[in-house]
């Protein structure tokens, strides 16, 4: 009789369960080092006056609020009159690395033309950019300072004569009866170097506001004067004591006149006398108001949206 033959006992190879946990790990960072990659956008570089406040790794780019992009290092120009930035872009703002895309540097600022940047006190200072529209490009030169807001086309421009510049600068609001019409584009001294010129811009709905009649003055900064009556403060708003700002009148009645052509100068008085702000003439205006309230609305509100 034939003793039954002894079992033969086969190991598979198998993975040991300590080494799951590292190998399931090195997947995750894999995948995110892959994902990582396909994020990448094209590399760039800015040059700057001055690098102050960018620190490589921490320093980010924004465009409209988004951060699209990191700073990789910051070096110094050969001839040491400035450095270069090198950031790395991600791959949704490719577009950004184009021909006159416009490059700086947003620091804390306090002054008349407002208050700008505050909250880089906290977090640091950050890069903004204004995109350009040509050829792609990895080279930039940035900004000493942010560029001066666009002006949209529609409207009219004036020319403001003043003995001297003030709290006006690029940006700065245009009001008629405390309401924004329009804003500061430049301002230069004149070819005798006499005063001041201060170019605005009136927007398209209230150009008929600005007659040949018409009386600017500066209504921004503070103002206390006190005279043999008393005291008397200047009567201001709360966005021209911070900014700075023009503010216009156009006189009733018979002086009234017609509205003023493009480019028509103007003097610029320091006050407004005390008729200037008693006028108040009838003229039709087209409120932007009209464009996106429903009918319903525009007639529940007489006399503040004009047809």
């Amino acid at each position: 009789m034939n003793s039954p033959s002894s079992p033969r006992i086969s190991r598979a190879a198998s993975l040991p369960l300590v080494w799951i946990v590292p190998v399931v790990a090195l997947l995750i960072c894999g995948w995110l080092g892959v994902r990582e990659l396909w994020n990448l956008g094209p590399k760039i570089t800015i040059d700057f006056a001055d690098g102050t406040g960018v620190e490589a790794g921490k320093t980010v780019l924004e465009y409209n609020g988004v951060s699209v992009g990191t700073v990789d290092s910051v070096i110094f120009r050969r001839d040491l009159s400035g450095v270069i930035v090198q950031l790395r872009l991600d791959r949704r703002a490719a577009a950004l690395a184009t021909e006159g895309s416009k490059f700086w540097i947003v620091h804390p600022e306090i002054g008349f033309s407002g208050v700008r940047g505050l909250d880089t006190l906290l977090t640091g200072s950050r890069l903004n950019v204004q995109p350009g529209n040509g050829r792609p490009a990895r080279h930039f030169v940035g900004l000493e300072r942010p560029p001066t807001p666009e002006i949209p086309r529609q409207g009219r421009t004036f020319i403001l004569e003043s003995s001297r510049l003030g709290s006006l600068t690029a940006g700065a609001p245009v009001f008629y009866r405390e309401f924004k019409v329009g804003e500061v584009e430049a301002s230069r001294l004149s070819d005798d170097a006499t005063e001041v010129l201060i170019r605005i811009h009136v927007e398209e709905p209230y150009v008929n506001l600005v007659r040949t009649g018409t009386r600017f003055w500066n209504a921004g900064g503070f103002s206390f004067k006190v005279g043999l009556f008393g005291a008397q403060l200047k009567d201001t708003s709360l966005e021209s004591l911070v900014s700075g700002g023009v503010a216009f009148a156009t006189p009733d009645g018979a002086a009234l006149g017609v509205p003023a052509p493009d480019g028509t100068a103007f003097k610029l008085s320091a006050d407004p006398d005390a008729d200037w702000l008693k006028w108040a003439p009838r003229i039709p205006v087209k409120s932007l108001e009209n464009v996106s309230k429903p009918p319903q609305l525009a007639g529940a509100l007489p006399g503040l949206i004009k047809p």
